[in-house]
């Protein structure tokens, strides 16, 4: 025991002590402090204190001191300690938030954590807590389109009504072309995805040519008909069309979503389409290509095949490499069906109803 302490513990406090001991649900820093009290009357030294509560030396005598100067309350509680850095004034927190809503300095377009940081006089962290308590992301921004075509909110509704509630009797297609499909061949061979480290694949590459897909999607049961070919002119559009017309079965009707690209509007397609009068072409608004549900067929087969595709001739980017490879993997669960959008969302955006975002 340290020099000049006398640990005296009546009965009344033993069993107070002993009570803590052997409560489970007593916080553990409680019971190994009321150990050091127990073994100390019971006459053990210093060093057999410290090896029965795995504590060390001053630990020891500060609780023994503590229990002589407060008893078993004393064991029960911390000492209230001063923060190590007081809180930010509300005026200074103000001041960030005032900043980051107004305009930035000099020639640059937007705040950033440090600028904001050096303009208050406050800590880089302290601005990132107070932009995320209040919401705010000054170095991020979101994009929008406002469509200019009149007919906007009653195309809208048409092409939104095709998905939603289908004709009886008929087969609606979102039918669009991807063009300019690299064919692109990497520099040196990548290395495969291992623990510690991502795989690895060539900043340059060899560009071997390019090519066209067609595809058309079936929005109710997620389906591909597609074709490469090597131009998108509207020779290749009407053999697509032609393709397509094969395929679906006759007693069908044909209603097709497509965007207003020239080549979907050139005299020999119009003359294509009143040979044919089970097709209807329903046209997406200007500027409002995502209403065209194949787009999400497009997207998925650039992230999943394109970017990090190794492609060494064109031959490569025709079937079965991705044409004919690729599309099965929507046809083989078409329940998932293609992500359509709503009506709702997009005439609500804006006064004009014709807000894109």
């Amino acid at each position: 025991m340290r020099a000049g302490i006398t640990v005296k513990v009546t009965p009344d406090d033993r069993r107070r002590l002993e009570a803590i001991v052997s409560d489970r649900n007593a916080p553990q820093k409680h019971v190994w402090r009321a150990k050091i009290i127990l073994a100390t009357a019971d006459g053990c030294g210093t060093s057999e204190i410290m090896r029965r509560s795995g504590k060390a030396k001053p630990v020891v005598w500060r609780w023994q001191a503590r229990f002589m100067a407060e008893g078993v309350e004393g064991l029960t509680r911390d000492k209230t300690r001063k923060p190590g850095k007081p809180p930010l004034p509300a005026a200074t927190v103000q001041r960030v938030v005032d900043l980051a809503l107004s305009a930035p300095p000099g020639e640059a377009s937007h705040w950033t954590g440090r600028m904001l940081a050096k303009a208050a006089g406050v800590s880089l962290r302290s601005v990132q807590r107070i932009l995320e308590a209040h919401q705010l992301a000054p170095h991020r921004i979101r994009t929008f389109k406002l469509s200019n075509d009149p007919k906007f909110a009653e195309k809208l509704k048409d092409i939104v009504g095709l998905y939603v509630d289908p004709p009886a009797h008929a087969v609606v297609l979102s039918v669009d072309e991807k063009s300019q499909i690299q064919a692109l061949d990497r520099t040196q061979p990548g290395l495969p995805m291992k623990p510690g480290r991502a795989g690895t694949m060539t900043h340059d590459y060899k560009r071997h040519g390019t090519t066209t897909l067609f595809a058309a999607l079936n929005v109710l049961d997620g389906t591909v008909i597609g074709q490469n070919m090597k131009r998108h002119r509207h020779q290749e559009f009407i053999r697509f069309l032609n393709a397509i017309e094969a395929r679906v079965p006759k007693r069908k009707a044909i209603h097709a979503v497509v965007d207003n690209y020239a080549t979907h509007k050139h005299p020999k397609v119009r003359e294509w389409l009143a040979r044919h009068p089970r097709w209807t072409f329903h046209f997406t608004p200007t500027s409002a290509s995502w209403l065209n549900a194949v787009e999400t067929f497009f997207a998925k087969l650039t992230r999943r095949r394109l970017i990090r595709g190794v492609f060494r001739s064109v031959g490569d980017l025709k079937p079965p490499s991705t044409a004919s490879s690729w599309k099965p993997m929507p046809n083989q669960n078409p329940s998932s069906g293609p992500q359509i959008p709503t009506a709702s969302s997009p005439l609500s955006n804006a006064g004009n109803k014709r807000s894109i975002h």
